[in-house]
């Protein structure tokens, strides 16, 4: 694959993040003055200590089906499930007929399965529990993930969402993720990716929108935030809310996470914030690639969109970061769009930091109690 060489980038004190890089080219053999090349056998080493997790919540079965199809077979599928009943016994036998045909390993977990809350209650890890029980929200949901994949003891891990309706894209994601690992010089690196275009039904034609309707908004106040920090003005951030994603796993278990959909955009609040106490050795690299694949998912309806948007701009305004000026263009947008029912957008629920839980006392114990957690090798 050929990916643009890195282009300048923003350093806030220990963070780097780099502007975007395109991929130029899926398959090629060699770089050239402006791409660098990684052949996927170059990238297989990195493959082999991925783990890749998948949320879903009630989604179309087929598409989810075409989903775990897609992943490069050395990575390793979590998928953690917040379905109603019916929908989870479909997605489980989904996930054994996928591990008789294709040998490869698969972890299946329900976000609402009791044996998960009291087997984090017996370890102390409480920051996504509710009444016993994990919390509904996407963030939560990831969280289980990375739990997962911290006793698999995987040095990465990727987010990919179950709702695409171009599946075989994840394949290119995977691989995205990967070049993202190998140009970083850090233990601590992001990838974050931004999708070529999203495509949308528009009469009878498909309409190659670039961004979002929330991106847009999210990246909008996060540059002014950044702009606000650098004195000068910025754009440089274009994956605010980046579902697709990845980390190294030294990072991703340093990191506090904010609950439901302001998972992405807390990352890199957090990070900002934060940097001087995570504990690091070397500083961050955070990459942001843009696909070659577009991306197409399924439309959740005005009030998840309004969801998404007052739970990102909350993460912003909320920010020790923000200044006055910030916190009102934000509330004059919420309030343009009526979003916002109160004075001010609500805090988020944060998630504490993984980094010293027994994650293997944890997935034993979830093992040994539960009727649905299942792990096929």
């Amino acid at each position: 694959m050929l990916v643009e060489r890195p282009k300048s980038a923003e350093n806030i004190g220990p963070i780097k993040i780099y502007y975007p890089q395109r991929i130029i080219k899926l398959g090629s053999k060699s770089p050239t003055l402006s791409a660098l090349n990684f052949p996927k056998e170059s990238l297989d080493h990195i493959l082999k200590d991925f783990s890749i997790i998948i949320p879903i919540k009630n989604e179309d079965i087929r598409l989810f089906d075409s989903a775990i199809r897609s992943i490069p077979s050395d990575c390793h599928i979590i998928v953690v499930s917040n379905s109603n009943k019916e929908k989870c016994e479909k997605e489980m036998r989904l996930i054994e007929d996928f591990h008789d045909m294709t040998g490869d390993p698969i972890i299946f977990a329900h976000q609402r399965d009791p044996s998960i809350g009291s087997a984090l209650e017996d370890i102390g890890y409480t920051s996504i529990l509710d009444n016993g029980l994990v919390r509904d929200g996407k963030g939560e949901g990831l969280i289980i993930g990375l739990l997962i994949t911290k006793c698999l003891k995987r040095k990465y891990v990727g987010f990919v969402d179950a709702d695409n309706y171009m599946p075989t894209s994840i394949y290119e994601y995977v691989l995205d993720f990967a070049i993202g690992i190998a140009m970083s010089q850090t233990p601590y690196s992001m990838v974050r990716l931004l999708w070529k275009y999203k495509p949308k039904a528009v009469g009878d034609k498909l309409h190659l929108e670039k961004w979002g309707r929330v991106s847009r908004i999210t990246n909008k106040y996060l540059n002014l935030l950044l702009s606000s920090l650098f004195g000068y003005e910025t754009s440089i951030i274009m994956t605010g809310n980046a579902g697709e994603h990845a980390m190294t796993m030294e990072l991703a278990e340093r990191l506090s996470y904010a609950s439901g959909y302001s998972f992405e955009p807390y990352q890199l609040i957090h990070m900002l914030e934060s940097a001087d106490d995570l504990d690091l050795k070397e500083d961050v690299e955070i990459f942001q690639i843009e696909t070659l694949s577009p991306h197409m998912h399924e439309n959740k309806g005005e009030e998840h969109i309004k969801d998404m948007i007052l739970t990102s701009l909350s993460t912003i305004y909320h920010s020790r970061l923000s200044n006055k000026k910030l916190q009102e263009k934000i509330i004059k947008e919420l309030k343009e769009k009526n979003i916002l029912k109160d004075d001010k957008p609500p805090k988020n629920t944060i998630i504490s930091p993984i980094k010293d839980i027994n994650a293997k006392g944890f997935i034993n114990s979830v093992k040994r109690e539960s009727d649905i957690f299942m792990e096929l090798r």
